[in-house]
């Protein structure tokens, strides 16, 4: 088995060498050789390179991953949380990377700081929904044994919830660790010395094509090691599927549209009081932290709302159309892979790469092969929705229980049957969790590209506002892209309500 894996990769790298060889002179191509060769005559400076950047995405690994169990923990014990946790927690993943890395580097001043940090918020996320997915995904029997033996919430969830959510958990650090490299280069690109974020800075603005090329395949390799690592440990571990849901739990009062509506509205009263406290408490200056009322007066001039709006549409015309082709791509690819299983060996590979890969350094490649219109943008934003629909919607399809699978074997109906009739409706909680999860990586995507490549819409104002320090518009892009992450991530929200409540109502606890 590894002869022939060993076989597949040295006849991937002959034939990328060949077609490089084969093809015109061009200055976006770079082959295997040289990319061995540059890396050879640079290995010191990548080495110490790499070591830097990925303690920075270690660090943030560890503290994101961290905070998230803990906050999906606390939504089980305190279910009237849920609402204000998990907006706060969308909120603050929807804030743009490349508008929050001046700000952070602002706060922390020269350090490690915002890479860890950014690190951390390109993650935390991930496994927060990762891990609530799994923490409810429980028989209610269960939970009414625990009941009948008179064991409290806490109880419950270190015993039952916890054990049921360690896959799921895996799952979510798996697509995490690609996610806190980039955001770990990110940091790096708002201001520090060390670092793949700076030699990659360095090499596209001097068109340097080898160094591009071995710092996009470094990085690809370092976070597919961690993707790697961190699945061989979840199967040797926790390799078993989750408790088997074969009981429906028992049915709980519809909410009213008022109550929800009265909910909403608090919840975005909490997040003004908290980003006006937060930046009183710490003494911010006023120049660059700017308060909600700031934002407020700075949008009731018409020129600045009227940039600002633009800006935005020309931003959610290339978001939403990548969006769900990333979506559609992700679920097909694994209902194929359930279908014909022999291609899952060849296909992964590929799938992990192309997320492994960081956005920073593939975007501007993406956009000068296919253009920096519609065709360059889209495809950039459908590779980041991709891989995390991809991986989550393979998971959950083979969460199917085995009696549900013998059953139909039983019956002698076909692959195609058993995947529409027992293993979709089991990926849907996970669907809708990645497809709540890739509203605010769609986003990033999405302005990275302008921020890099295109030179349209939202990404490449927040870019321009903040080489110039105007932070009145760079806070207002900030806000006006959460409030619409927050919007897309409802709607989905209303439509996994209105799915799981007939296949998978235990997601609704």
């Amino acid at each position: 088995m590894r002869f022939k894996g060993v076989a597949k990769l040295a006849l991937i790298i002959v034939v990328w060498e060949l077609l490089v060889l084969s093809a015109a002179p061009n200055v976006l191509l770079a082959g295997p050789s040289d990319i061995l060769r540059h890396a050879f005559d640079n290995a010191g400076l990548l080495a110490r390179a790499a070591l830097e950047t990925t303690g920075h995405a270690a660090l943030g690994f560890l503290w994101g991953n961290l905070a998230a169990i803990l906050l999906a923990a606390l939504i089980l014990l305190v279910p009237r949380a849920e609402g204000v946790i998990s907006s706060l927690a969308l909120v603050v993943f929807s804030l743009p990377l490349i508008a929050t890395g001046p700000i952070l580097r602002a706060l922390f001043g020269p350090g490690d700081g915002p890479q860890i940090t950014l690190a951390g918020l390109a993650v935390y996320y991930t496994t927060f929904l990762a891990v609530i997915v799994g923490l409810r995904a429980v028989s209610e029997s269960w939970i009414d044994l625990m009941r009948v033996y008179g064991r409290g919430a806490w109880t419950t969830l270190t015993k039952v919830r916890l054990r049921a959510s360690l896959p799921y958990l895996f799952v979510g650090l798996q697509i995490a660790a690609p996610a806190a490299f980039l955001g770990a280069m990110i940091g790096e690109f708002t201001g520090a010395e060390r670092g793949l974020g700076v030699l990659t800075l360095r090499a596209m603005r001097a068109l340097q094509t080898e160094a591009t090329w071995t710092l996009a395949v470094l990085s690809a390799g370092i976070a597919m090691a961690g993707y790697a690592g961190l699945g061989w440990i979840g199967a040797r571990l926790f390799g078993g599927a989750p408790p088997l849901l074969l009981f429906a739990p028992r049915s709980r009062p519809a909410r009213h549209a008022a109550a929800m509506a009265v909910e909403t509205l608090g919840v975005v009263l909490l997040i003004l009081l908290l980003w006006h406290g937060l930046m009183e408490v710490l003494g911010l200056n006023q120049f660059f932290a700017k308060r909600p009322l700031d934002v407020f007066g700075f949008l009731a001039q018409q020129p600045a709302r009227a940039t600002l709006l633009g800006a935005l549409g020309q931003t959610l015309s290339f978001a939403f159309p990548g969006y769900v082709l990333g979506l559609a791509l992700g679920a097909g690819l694994a209902a194929l892979i359930v279908l014909f299983p022999p291609i899952e060996r060849a296909t992964l590979p590929v799938a992990v790469a192309l997320r492994a890969v960081p956005i920073i350094t593939t975007a501007p490649l993406f956009i000068l092969a296919l253009g920096r219109g519609f065709a360059g943008t889209v495809s950039v934003v459908a590779v980041m929705t991709f891989f995390p629909t991809f991986v989550a919607c393979l998971q959950g399809l083979r969460q199917a229980p085995g009696q549900v699978t013998e059953l139909f074997a039983s019956y002698g109906a076909t692959r195609t049957r058993l995947l529409l009739s027992a293993q979709v409706p089991a990926m849907l909680p996970a669907f809708f969790a990645s497809a709540r999860m890739a509203v605010p990586a769609a986003l990033l995507a999405v302005t990275t590209v302008e921020w890099l490549a295109t030179g349209n819409g939202i990404g490449v104002l927040m870019a321009l506002t903040a080489s110039t320090s105007d932070y009145n518009m760079l806070w207002s892009c900030v806000a006006a892209l959460a409030v619409c992450a927050a919007a897309i991530y409802g709607f989905v929200g209303l439509c996994e309500r209105a799915v799981l409540s007939r296949y998978a109502p235990e997601q609704l606890a």
